[in-house]
C-alpha cells in the first residue's frame, strides 16, 4: 500500500479525474495536502484564466459564465453556479491545505477568493539552465544561412492563438517596417498554413536543444500574451540571455526588469513594436548579462526544488 507523508497536486482540472472522489479520500487520510496552482481554475465556477473577459463574478459567486467554452470546455451547459459552489464546499473542506503560486500576481488573486482562509507560498518555477544557456545560440554563418542577416524577433507557445497574441505577430511586421525578421515556435498545421511570407514558423518542437538555440540567437523575447500566470518562456529565454518585451499581463512582468528588458501595456501594439526596435537598437549585450544572472538568481530549478522541500519538511514538523 502507497502511503506517502505528503500529497502535492497540481493541475486537476481537464475531465481526467473526478474531484469529489479525490477530495472525499484526502479528507479522509488525513496528510498534509500541497496544491500548487498554475492558473486560477481552483477558485472559479468554470475557466482557467477569466481576465480576457474581464469577468470578476468568481469573487463573489459565478453565473452565466462568458468563457464556458474556454478550456476546460463546456458545450452545452452553463455549470458555472453549481461547480462554484461544489468546488468552494470541496477545497475549503481540508483541515491541512497549503497552497504555492508560481507567481506574486496568482497569489494576489488567490487572496481575493473562496480560498483565501488557506496559506498560500510564492514559489517561481524554475527551468534547466544547463539546457537553457546563451552558448545554446547559431553562430553567425549559420544564423544568416537559416534565417538572414536581420535582427530576429521570437515568439513562442505550447499552444498559440488570439490569447498568445499570434493575431499581434501577424500585425507587428508593418509596424516594424521588415527592420527584423519575425519567428514563431509552436504552430500547428493550420496556423503554419495561414502565415504570411515574412514571417518564419517552426512546429511545436521536442528538442530542447533546438529551442535553446532559436532562444540564444534571437537579438529579443516578444511575448504579447493576453492570459498568463508565470510564462516559462520568459525564463528560458532570460537563461539564454536573451531581453523580453511582454504585455503586462498576469504575472509575465515579474521576470521583468528594466535590465532585463521591457513591459508595455496589454493590447498596445504600437508600444510593442516600439519598445521592440529599442532592445534592438540598445543591442542584446547591453542585456544579456542580466538576463542571464535573473535566471541563475531567480530561476534555477534546482534551487527551486529546495524551497518545496523545505516547505515540505515545515509542513510535516508542524
Amino acid at each position: 500500500m502507497i502511503n506517502p507523508d505528503i500529497i502535492h497536486l497540481h493541475s486537476i482540472h481537464g475531465y481526467y479525474i473526478n474531484i469529489r472522489v479525490l477530495f472525499d479520500f484526502l479528507n479522509e487520510f488525513h496528510k498534509p495536502v500541497v496544491w500548487t496552482l498554475h492558473d486560477c481554475w481552483a477558485f472559479t465556477g468554470h475557466c482557467s484564466h477569466y481576465v480576457t473577459a474581464n469577468c470578476y463574478k468568481w469573487q463573489t459567486e459565478c453565473h452565466q459564465c462568458p468563457k464556458k467554452r474556454s478550456y476546460p470546455a463546456s458545450w452545452f451547459m452553463d455549470n458555472s453556479t453549481k461547480n462554484f459552489r461544489d468546488k468552494k464546499a470541496l477545497f475549503t473542506s481540508l483541515p491541512n491545505l497549503h497552497f504555492v503560486s508560481p507567481s506574486e500576481w496568482l497569489a494576489d488573486e488567490f487572496s481575493r477568493s473562496f480560498l483565501n482562509k488557506y496559506p498560500i507560498s510564492v514559489i517561481n518555477n524554475g527551468i534547466d539552465l544547463n539546457s537553457f544557456s546563451p552558448e545554446k545560440g547559431y553562430g553567425e554563418e549559420e544564423k544568416q544561412r537559416r534565417f538572414g542577416d536581420k535582427p530576429i524577433i521570437l515568439g513562442v507557445a505550447s499552444v498559440w492563438g488570439k490569447f498568445k497574441g499570434l493575431e499581434d505577430f501577424l500585425r507587428l511586421n508593418d509596424l516594424i517596417r521588415g527592420k527584423a525578421k519575425i519567428i514563431l515556435v509552436g504552430l500547428n498545421k493550420r496556423e503554419l498554413r495561414m502565415l504570411p511570407e515574412y514571417i518564419i514558423g517552426i512546429p511545436r518542437t521536442e528538442s530542447v536543444g533546438e529551442l535553446a538555440a532559436l532562444y540564444a540567437t534571437a537579438s529579443v523575447f516578444a511575448n504579447p500574451t493576453y492570459a498568463d500566470t508565470f510564462p516559462t518562456t520568459n525564463l528560458e529565454a532570460l537563461a539564454c540571455g536573451t531581453p523580453i518585451v511582454s504585455y503586462r499581463t498576469g504575472g509575465s512582468p515579474e521576470s521583468v526588469t528594466d535590465k532585463t528588458g521591457r513591459i508595455v501595456p496589454k493590447g498596445d501594439l504600437a508600444s510593442l513594436a516600439e519598445k521592440i526596435e529599442e532592445v534592438i537598437k540598445l543591442g542584446k549585450p547591453h542585456f544579456a548579462e542580466n538576463c542571464r544572472l535573473r535566471a541563475e538568481q531567480f530561476y534555477n530549478i534546482n534551487l527551486n526544488y529546495l524551497k518545496y522541500i523545505s516547505l515540505y519538511e515545515s509542513l510535516l514538523n508542524s
